[in-house]
């Protein structure tokens, strides 16, 4: 298969994808909606929510990534570089920071507890 069809296949399919998550998403909010109106329930127009944890656990994980990838730069500029390096420094820093992450919402669970 040539290159240019087959980057056409992966194109179009990642866009369905995409578009068919949304879609399924958008419908059932609908639907869901729709239902609390049939029931006199009140709907609110934009739903409240705390993304505080997901905000920081996506936050740290994305800096723990970002360090990862710097101490690789860093061993492959001392000259010290292998692909299983590469893979594990990526894996180590970004779970360490996911295990911060959980750390600090435990902390913070316990302060308003107290």
């Amino acid at each position: 298969m040539q290159e240019v069809t087959r980057d056409a296949i992966v194109s179009i399919t990642l866009f369905a994808a995409v578009f068919g998550m949304v879609y399924v998403f958008l419908i059932t909010r609908h639907r869901e909606r729709m239902s609390m109106l049939e029931r006199n329930l009140t709907v609110p127009p934009f739903p409240i929510t705390n993304f505080n944890n997901l905000t920081l656990k996506t936050g740290m994980l994305l800096v723990g990534l970002a360090i990862g990838f710097l101490i690789i730069f860093i061993l492959q500029e001392c000259g010290v570089y292998s692909d299983l390096i590469s893979v594990s420094m990526v894996c180590l820093f970004g779970g360490l920071s996911l295990i911060a992450s959980y750390l600090i919402v435990q902390k913070k669970k316990d302060q308003q507890i107290n």
